[in-house]
């Protein structure tokens, strides 16, 4: 099976940047579209980036568009988040996800959590003001 790790995450203040990261195992990891949710205390897990299994593609909410970045290597078996200007409304934890069944549905469906079949633990995100 497949396992996601993340790190990267900590206590920033609000401007600053953050790079986290998210190791995968068990399985080859460059074949799997990969995505970036957030999850407040108390709020629905929130699409914030994906990015496809070749790395060719890439998604981004709304929100974050122009400031975070993903990326993968595939050589690492780890992709990443960059995260710039950070306020402190992005506070949350941070979980990364696998596609592993590679189903095509659209490129919409990458901002949806049911797309995705294996998730991490999280790693916390605390932007101060």
């Amino acid at each position: 099976q497949v396992q996601l790790v993340e790190s990267g995450g900590g206590l920033v203040q609000a401007g600053d940047s953050l790079r986290l990261s998210c190791a995968a195992s068990g399985r080859t990891f460059s074949t799997y579209a990969m995505g970036w949710f957030r999850q407040a205390p108390g709020k629905e897990r929130e699409f914030k980036a994906a990015i496809s299994w070749s790395g060719g593609s890439t998604y981004y909410a709304d929100s974050v568009k122009g400031r975070f970045t993903i990326s993968r290597d595939n050589a690492k078996n780890t992709v990443y988040l960059q995260m710039n200007s950070l306020t402190p409304e992005e506070t949350a934890v941070y979980y990364c996800a696998a596609d592993l069944k590679g189903i095509y549905r659209g490129s919409y469906w990458y901002t949806s959590p049911r797309k995705y079949d294996t998730w991490g633990q999280g790693t916390q995100v605390t932007v101060s003001s």
